[in-house]
C-alpha cells in the first residue's frame, strides 16, 4: 500500500511550482540561458527545482530524486524516485506563451505510482493514482471516443536536434497530417499527455524525451482509460525516450502510421 502523503506531497510541490512560475511569467527580467542550440532554461526552473529538492530531501530523505536541471540516475533505481519536470514549456515560458506546466511522479522501482501536472495559467491540476483513476480538478477523466483518424486530433513535439532531423521528424508530422482531422504542436510534452486523458486530443507520439517529460501524463493518460506504449509499439518505460499515448481505439492506426512512414524512409535511405 502506497503511503497516503505521496500524492499530497506530488500535488503540493506541482501548485507550489505553478505560484513560482506565474511570478516571473512575462516579465522581462526572467533571465534565459541556453543547453543547447534551441533548449532554453531560465532562473525559473531552477528555482522551482530547489524548493523541490528541499521539499523531498526533508520529508523523504530516502527517496531519490531525477530532475531535469540537476540531474539524477539515468537509469529506472530500485525503490522510490520522484521524477520531475520544474517547468515543461520552457520555451513557450520565455517566448510568453501560456503553454507550460510542472510535471511530478513517483516511480516505485521504475513504475510510476503518483502523478501531478499543474497548468498554472488555466488553473488545472491533473492527477493520478495507479489503479485509482485520474482526474482533473478533482474531477474524474475520460479519454475521448474517436476511432477514426480523419476523426481525431492528434499532438506531438519536436526534439531540440530538429535542425538535423528536419526531414525526419516533418516527414512523420506529414504523414500524420495527410490522415488526421487535425494535428497540433504545443511545446510541452507533459500538457500534451493530460490532454489525452482529457478527451481533448485522441493521440500524442514524441521521440528523444526524458522520464521527466512523460513519467507523470502517461500514468494519467492509463488511469483515464487510454493506452500507452513507446512508439514502435512495445511496452512504455518513462526512460525509454519516446512515448505513443492514444484513447485506444487510434492507438493500432496511430502504429500503423508511424510503421509505414519508418519503413518507407528505411527503404528510400537503404
Amino acid at each position: 500500500m502506497l503511503d497516503p502523503r505521496f500524492l499530497p506531497t506530488a500535488i503540493e510541490v506541482v501548485v507550489r511550482a505553478g505560484s513560482l512560475q506565474m511570478a516571473s511569467f512575462g516579465k522581462k527580467d526572467v533571465q534565459v540561458g541556453k543547453k543547447g542550440p534551441i533548449d532554453l532554461v531560465t532562473d525559473v526552473d531552477i528555482a522551482v527545482e530547489r524548493m523541490f529538492r528541499a521539499l523531498v530531501a526533508e520529508r523523504f530523505p530516502e527517496h531519490q530524486v531525477l530532475a531535469e536541471e540537476m540531474g539524477g540516475s539515468a537509469v529506472a533505481p530500485v525503490g522510490p524516485c520522484w521524477v520531475f519536470d520544474p517547468l515543461d514549456g520552457t520555451t513557450n515560458y520565455a517566448h510568453g506563451l501560456p503553454i507550460f506546466c510542472a510535471s511530478l511522479a513517483l516511480e516505485i522501482d521504475g513504475v510510476s505510482e503518483v502523478a501531478a501536472v499543474f497548468d498554472p495559467t488555466r488553473q488545472e491540476l491533473f492527477t493520478a493514482e495507479r489503479g485509482r483513476g485520474a482526474c482533473l480538478n478533482g474531477r474524474p477523466l475520460a479519454i475521448s471516443h474517436a476511432g477514426s483518424l480523419v476523426d481525431a486530433v492528434v499532438v506531438t513535439g519536436f526534439p531540440y536536434d530538429v535542425h538535423e532531423r528536419v526531414d525526419e521528424i516533418v516527414g512523420l508530422f506529414g504523414a500524420f497530417v495527410g490522415q488526421a482531422r487535425a494535428v497540433r504542436r504545443l511545446g510541452s510534452a507533459a500538457i500534451d499527455l493530460c490532454y489525452v486523458a482529457a478527451g481533448r486530443m485522441d493521440g500524442f507520439w514524441e521521440t528523444d524525451l526524458k522520464a521527466w517529460d512523460i513519467a507523470a501524463g502517461a500514468l494519467i493518460v492509463a488511469e483515464a482509460g487510454g493506452r500507452v506504449t513507446r512508439t514502435d509499439g512495445t511496452p512504455f518505460a518513462s526512460r525509454s525516450g519516446d512515448v505513443l499515448a492514444t484513447n485506444g481505439r487510434l492507438h493500432d492506426q496511430m502504429l500503423g502510421v508511424i510503421r509505414s512512414f519508418r519503413a518507407k524512409r528505411l527503404s528510400t535511405v537503404d
